[in-house]
């Protein structure tokens, strides 16, 4: 009798072209047949409707996205694989760590072949996500891969996305390894931060907006800033950094401004600087800033994600549209709005429309001088487009009047 033969996936015919491409999502729609019994992150083959072995991946039973690809190639998944995988988006990250910057995402999902697992360093602290069955079931390897490639000392868990309820994943988040009894502190651009590893957005900051905020900061000496969607002040300190004149900062959390205060407090160098934080709903204190005839020289919006999805990208279109078009009302005529775009759902293209949009009804002559997206340590594969979710645009407003 020979040996067991592996689960497996059979495509229907015609739908592997993504999948040799390289592309490692198998929607459930794209399946003929499941041969064996898998289990959610059970590994599976997967192949053609000729037979011919295209991946192997990790199963997820509750999800659309039925499978996800770990290799292209016919290798055993195990702990060495994770290893190695593991190792070489370490390695990739050389250099991006210094005695300047202790923070930086040390892996990206799919664009560094592990589909589902997120993990960013915050100096001594590494912050781990799981969002797939696959990902959950090498949970522990991974996170021991991690420790070994680093020398980290602490690692949390934050798999506390929504996504993972499409997996049929429960949250989870909590400390895996070592102690973090409260915000942990990391440099960027030599700037000092306290990162709330254990509760914040994402994994505590926005690691992907890094380059983006180097080019704030070099960008708005003398000038008045306003800072929407401020979260823990990240563009707030470039921006007072780079020797802005005053900085207003708004965020609707109150817990995110007390860190932001912290943030500034951390940085003598940055005190007594003109910063005023304002707890308020954004597109409220937008529109009442416009009433008031307020205006800046540079604006940051960096909202969070309107449209996960593309289902969701009307609605969200529509919030975009209403505070760029109040932010270029509020900039003075040679200021510059540096706006974002973190939704999925919306692409770079749709989103350059909305702001020409903006900019048409807000009677406002502006043009493109510069476009904003994640950094290195945020890898776009090519196979992999949908990780290409952050987009920005920097805006410079005529300083002529439009007739």
């Amino acid at each position: 009798m020979g040996p067991a033969r592996a689960p497996a996936v059979a495509l229907k015919a015609g739908r592997d072209k993504s999948l040799r491409e390289r592309h490692p999502w198998i929607y459930s729609g794209a399946i003929e047949r499941v041969e064996g019994d898998p289990g959610p992150g059970d590994t599976v083959e997967v192949r053609s409707h000729d037979g011919a072995l295209l991946a192997v991946a990790a199963f997820s039973p509750a999800s659309q996205i039925r499978a996800r690809a770990w290799s292209f190639a016919p290798e055993a998944i195990d702990a060495a694989f994770f290893a190695q995988r593991v190792r070489a988006a370490v390695e990739a990250r050389t250099g991006m760590l210094d005695e300047r910057h202790t923070a930086c995402r040390l892996v990206h999902g799919e664009s560094d072949g592990l589909p589902g697992v997120v993990a960013d360093r915050y100096g001594d602290t590494i912050v781990v996500q799981f969002s797939s069955a696959g990902a959950e079931r090498w949970r522990e390897a991974i996170v021991d891969a991690l420790v070994a490639a680093t020398g980290a000392a602490n690692v949390v868990e934050r798999s506390d996305a929504e996504v993972r309820r499409l997996e049929g994943l429960a949250p989870r988040t909590g400390v895996l390894r070592g102690s973090v009894p409260g915000p942990v502190t990391m440099l960027e651009d030599g700037l000092a931060w306290r990162v709330d590893v254990l509760a914040g957005q994402k994994t505590g900051f926005y690691l992907d907006q890094r380059d983006n905020r180097h080019c704030v900061r070099a960008l708005c000496a003398d000038r008045d800033v306003l800072n929407a969607f401020c979260y823990t002040g990240g563009f707030t300190l470039a921006a007072l950094a780079g020797g802005a004149r005053s900085v207003v900062s708004i965020d609707s959390s109150a817990d995110a401004l007390a860190l932001a205060r912290e943030n500034l407090a951390v940085n003598p160098d940055l005190r007594g600087r003109s910063c005023e934080w304002r707890e308020a709903d954004v597109f409220t204190e937008l529109r009442e800033l416009r009433n008031r005839g307020a205006s800046f020289g540079m604006i940051v919006l960096d909202p969070p994600k309107f449209a996960p999805t593309a289902a969701h990208a009307e609605k969200a279109a529509r919030a975009y549209k209403d505070i760029n078009l109040l932010a270029l009302k509020l900039l003075s005529p040679g200021g510059l709005l540096a706006t974002f775009s973190c939704s999925g759902g919306v692409s770079a293209e749709l989103f350059q429309k909305i702001v020409a949009g903006a900019a048409q009804d807000a009677k406002a002559d502006a043009a493109i001088v510069g476009r904003f997206c994640a950094g290195a340590d945020h890898p776009v594969a090519l196979a992999f487009p949908e990780g290409d979710y952050l987009k920005g645009l920097l805006i410079r407003k005529a300083r002529g009047v439009r007739g």
